[in-house]
């Protein structure tokens, strides 16, 4: 029994060592089949490896040998480049030696030229000094002989010349500045006629009294009141004399302030058309319209600087510029008269080639005192000045303010044309009220009261009778009695008679030399 299963365990052992021993046959057989493929595989790149290096030795023995014809060949041709060079080098050097040559040859040539300028210069001094000496011998002689200095002899010489020709070059000199100011004078007038010509504006003339309607005469006992009150409480808020008389649906407002005047006008005609015409009510209307004026005023200057092109002008300055509308100069309207300036100023500037902008804001500003003239003390030039100052104008246009009446002496042709404008404005015909004879009157006044000194020679009213230039007799007035006679002169015009802004009085005292020619 234990044989047979001895021999039954050994039967399946051998069974299975056959069975495993196939299992390895087989797997030995498939790994050494598929290395033999892979060492194909590599033998085949391999034998591709040694073909391409093959190939690669065969195209770098081509590229030596190329490599090796191309540098003989650029070899070759640096030889014939550097022999060439070579060639051209030692030609030139050729030619810098013949220009050394050529230059050391001029340079003896100069230098024996100058030897002989040397010697030469040395005879011309020397010359120089002969004639210098012997010129001095032939003055001295002619002293001698001529008994006279060589200064005494030109003295003589220039006194016969002066003599002969002074006559002839007076003569022509006068003719010359004839001919010079008839020239300036035609040029000025064309000029100014050309400004005015260009500008047209309307003549502004206002008077000292405003009318104002009435829907009836009814009206007129409201205004005056229970035993006057209305009219005096108007009167008093308004600073104005109402005057009612018997003309027919009118009463007239009167006075010299025309800010007032128009402040009235308006009250007025508001208190009309309420109805209620009592103390109280007058004076609230008015303090109201008051308000409504000074907005006005501030319309009124900005409208002007938008027309001229003025810009960065405080609002305070502009209400003083606005408040001109409401002030008159002989009942031309003082705001309409600067707007009217400055269009005709820009045109001369223009024409001269001052500044347009400085003659422009001087037209515009010229009068600007005139607007505080009843409240400040001081002309109004002087008044202008201050508020330019106060409100940081430039200096040059407060000059043309300060020098438009040539109270301070005109230094720029700003100032000028400013000036030139004010007159050509101001003597537009109609522009102002006063009649020619009236004018004439106040001259003809004004020059007898300077006649009347003595030794007052002539006297003329000019610049439209704001200055009167006295000529004196020189053998009368002394230097110090030219001094009191202007003062005396002053004094009389300020006590006899009546004038607009103030006077200038020019005492003039010329000393003159005559010679008769025989």
């Amino acid at each position: 029994m234990e044989t047979i299963i001895f021999l039954a365990l050994l039967c399946g052992g051998l069974l299975l060592g056959l069975i495993i021993g196939w299992f390895w046959f087989a797997k030995g057989e498939k790994i050494s089949s598929t290395l033999q493929a892979k060492i194909n595989e590599q033998e085949r790149n391999l034998t591709k490896l040694e073909s391409r290096l093959n190939e690669a030795k065969s195209e770098i023995k081509t590229a030596e040998s190329e490599a090796k014809s191309s540098a003989k060949e650029i070899l070759s041709e640096a030889r014939v480049h550097a022999t060439e060079m070579e060639a051209k080098v030692e030609k030139e050097l050729g030619r810098i030696e013949e220009k050394e040559k050529t230059l050391d040859e001029k340079a003896k040539e100069v230098e024996r030229q100058r030897d002989v300028l040397s010697k030469q210069m040395e005879d011309v001094t020397a010359t120089k000094q002969e004639l210098s000496e012997a010129s001095q011998k032939h003055r001295e002689a002619l002293e001698k002989v001529a008994k006279l200095s060589e200064e005494q002899a030109k003295d003589i010489l220039l006194k016969e010349y002066e003599k002969e020709f002074s006559e002839f070059f007076a003569k022509q000199i006068k003719l010359k500045h004839q001919e010079m100011e008839s020239e300036y004078e035609e040029k000025a007038k064309n000029l100014m006629a050309e400004a005015m010509q260009r500008f047209g504006s309307e003549v502004a003339s206002e008077s000292t009294a405003t009318v104002v309607q009435l829907p009836s005469d009814d009206i007129k006992g409201k205004i005056i009141g229970k035993e006057g009150r209305n009219i005096t409480a108007f009167e008093a808020a308004t600073g104005v004399d109402v005057i009612i008389d018997d003309t027919p649906g009118a009463i007239v407002l009167s006075g010299f302030d025309l800010v007032r005047r128009y402040v009235a006008k308006l009250s007025m005609e508001k208190l009309i058309q309420d109805g209620r015409i009592q103390p109280a009510r007058i004076e609230e209307v008015v303090l109201k319209v008051k308000e409504q004026v000074g907005k006005m005023m501030l319309e009124f200057g900005k409208r002007a600087t938008e027309e001229l092109g003025i810009a960065g002008y405080p609002q305070d300055l502009l209400k003083v510029i606005g408040r001109l509308r409401f002030r008159t100069s002989y009942g031309q309207n003082v705001l309409k008269h600067s707007v009217e300036m400055a269009h005709i100023g820009r045109m001369l500037a223009e024409e001269i080639g001052a500044d347009v902008q400085t003659v422009v804001e001087g037209c515009l500003l010229h009068d600007i005192g005139k607007a505080l003239d009843h409240e400040v003390t001081g002309t109004h030039v002087e008044i202008g000045v201050e508020i330019c100052k106060r409100f940081k104008v430039r200096p040059e246009v407060i000059h043309c303010v300060a020098a438009h009446h040539e109270d301070t002496p005109i230094n720029s042709p700003e100032a000028f044309v400013v000036a030139a404008a004010d007159a050509i404005s101001g003597a537009r015909p109609g522009a102002r009220k006063e009649s020619i004879e009236e004018y004439f009157k106040r001259l003809k006044a004004l020059e007898d009261v300077a006649k009347s000194f003595e030794g007052v020679s002539r006297a003329f009213a000019v610049s439209a009778g704001r200055e009167i230039r006295i000529y004196v007799d020189t053998k009368k007035i002394d230097d110090l009695g030219q001094q009191k006679l202007a003062k005396d002169i002053a004094k009389k015009v300020e006590e006899e008679l009546t004038y607009p802004g103030v006077i200038k009085v020019n005492v003039i005292r010329e000393r003159r030399i005559e010679e008769m020619a025989k």
